[in-house]
């Protein structure tokens, strides 16, 4: 079911691009749809996460590489779940209202929705390589999202830098997942937790490396500085990315890898 939804929201991106805005806000309740779908289904899962069984979904995909299709529903991905759908239904409501008057409105749906999939992908990922295309897939996404107004020069360039800070300490944070993998012998989340820090050696450079992306994903000092310029987006952008989304992105790795 938790690559059901990431279809779904996939799917949903390319039906809703011709979409134009609707009176009433017909628009803005049709797109809430999908994230709202999505929250409700993962109310029905805390009992079960909650009584310690997690959902569990692998699929095969590049096994010589390491790279599988593993995702993972505990309580930390269910928590941020919640807050990624949730409040995505919310923004997509609001969305309706704020962009009554574009004839891009779909388009920006269609951003919202793959925005939202890469970071449900990111927080349910159980595999360290899969977890970076979501991770990368957030910093495309927001590029374009803060990038909407593409006749503003402020939001282009407040959108290149977001995509070029959170890009490139993606990669260091990619050296450090992979660093840990190797140390670990796999990349499996759910196991690198499960192993003694003692079995580590390379722990402190992984870590680093790690906290780089995450600091940096996060707008934490000292790459704060793409933020100010990221807020060129318009409102229910910025509300979706930098306050209750992506924002978090390095909060949630860090918590994630917290042994």
């Amino acid at each position: 079911m938790l690559l059901t939804c990431l279809a779904l929201l996939a799917i949903a991106s390319v039906a809703i691009w011709p979409l134009r805005p609707h009176r009433y806000s017909f628009a803005g309740w049709l797109a809430a749809l999908p994230p709202a779908f999505i929250t409700i289904w993962l109310i029905t899962q805390i009992n079960g996460v909650v009584a310690g069984q997690p959902l569990v979904e692998t699929y095969p995909w590049a096994a010589d590489l390491g790279l599988e299709l593993s995702l993972r529903l505990d309580g930390l991905a269910l928590f941020f779940g919640l807050i990624i759908a949730g409040i995505g239904a919310a923004v997509a409501l609001y969305t309706a209202y704020y962009l009554e008057d574009d004839a891009r409105q779909g388009y920006f749906y269609t951003l919202l929705y793959l925005f939202m999939a890469s970071m449900l992908g990111l927080v349910w990922a159980d595999n360290l390589l899969l977890l970076f295309i979501f991770w990368e897939g957030t910093s495309f996404t927001s590029y374009l999202m803060v990038g909407y107004y593409y006749e503003d020069d402020a939001a282009q360039e407040g959108a290149r830098r977001a995509l070029l800070v959170t890009g490139m300490s993606g990669l260091a944070m990619l050296a450090g997942l992979v660093l840990l993998g190797q140390a670990v012998g796999s990349y499996s989340v759910s196991q690198i937790i499960a192993a003694p820090r003692a079995d580590l050696p390379i722990y402190e450079a992984a870590l680093i490396l790690i906290l780089l992306g995450s600091f940096a994903k996060s707008a934490q000092f000292p790459f704060h500085f793409w933020l100010p310029g990221a807020m060129a987006a318009h409102t229910p952008a910025s509300a979706y990315l930098h306050s209750a989304t992506m924002v978090k992105a390095g909060i949630y790795l860090l918590a994630r890898l917290h042994p």
